[in-house]
């Protein structure tokens, strides 16, 4: 059975994967929930069925299968790799360098005219998945899509190509500076890769 966004969302639940507090993002903006994808895709059944789930979404959307499928460190890794493996695609990732750019390493490499799609674990502004698409466009790639477990934008993230989600969410969030958990006194927690 395909899955919904009922049903990833009850996963979240079962798994301990969905908080609720006062959390920084990664995208510096704070929120009252947070969805934590890596104690979800700790268990390999769901990294596969989920990773084969969006696999199947890209494809519809981007019409083909593609050689690689690029994923932004450290939380897009594992979801992009089972979306490589049901794909029958390498599975690449970028990570920040010294001066905090997101850049290819390791020796990974991308060859010019390559397709592509990006895949990460939550999209909240898109941020992380536009900076890797502008990474492999820099090296001559096609990025065909993109797609990410969850879209906490409602669908209004840009990211520079075609995209789908698993489960797309209307989250709140606020700016700091007028962020009412700070005004309640409420701890904020960063429990996301970034430090």
């Amino acid at each position: 059975m395909p899955a919904t966004r009922e049903t990833i969302l009850e996963l979240f639940e079962r798994t301990g994967g969905y908080l609720r507090g006062h959390f920084l993002l990664s995208s510096g903006l704070h929120s009252p929930e947070y969805l934590q994808c890596a104690v979800v895709l700790q268990y390999p059944e769901h990294a596969a069925r989920l990773g084969a789930e969006l696999a199947e979404a890209l494809m519809r959307l981007g019409g083909r299968r593609v050689p690689v499928v690029v994923s932004p460190a450290l939380g897009g890794i594992v979801i992009g790799h089972e979306v490589a493996r049901a794909m029958g695609a390498r599975a690449i990732f970028t990570e920040r360098d010294a001066s905090g750019a997101m850049a290819l390493r390791r020796g990974f490499r991308i060859e010019a005219g390559e397709q592509a799609v990006v895949v990460e674990d939550v999209v909240t502004t898109g941020g992380s998945t536009r900076e890797v698409i502008e990474v492999l466009r820099a090296a001559g790639a096609q990025v065909v899509a993109a797609g990410s477990i969850i879209d906490r934008s409602a669908g209004r993230a840009e990211v520079g190509a075609p995209r789908v989600a698993l489960a797309t969410l209307d989250v709140l969030t606020y700016p700091p500076d007028h962020c009412p958990l700070c005004r309640q006194g409420l701890p904020l927690v960063k429990p996301g890769s970034r430090r």
